[in-house]
């Protein structure tokens, strides 16, 4: 169960294909050998309203990795650069892009239909 959260800078939805970045990191962690099921995969964006970065162009993607616990570092490294790569190859003009892991602790509760 990885989610993949991408805040970035208002405006990169309509001058990039962020469904697509959605899409090809959903297929790379789907097919990850970590990764129980690709029912566990989730990927979204969330545009900004506000931000300041210390770089120019002032654009940024910043994706979150929220994964339950368990994963050894190794395979957490792997993910983290899997989504940096998918990141670098999408948004090749964006000023910042970065990437940070965090564990979901329990409970993690969920309903799926």
């Amino acid at each position: 169960m990885p989610h993949i959260v991408i805040e970035h800078s208002k405006g990169l939805e309509n001058s990039h294909d962020l469904q697509a970045l959605c899409d090809r990191l959903w297929d790379v962690f789907a097919a990850h050998a970590s990764i129980k099921g690709p029912e566990t995969v989730r990927v979204r964006t969330i545009a900004t309203t506000a931000s300041r970065i210390g770089v120019e162009p002032q654009t940024f993607a910043h994706a979150t990795l929220l994964l339950l616990p368990g994963r050894d570092e190794a395979t957490r490294g792997d993910l983290a650069k899997i989504t940096l790569a998918a990141l670098e190859e999408a948004l090749p003009d964006v000023g910042s892009l970065t990437v940070r892991l965090s564990d979901l602790n329990p409970p993690y509760l969920k309903r799926m239909l």
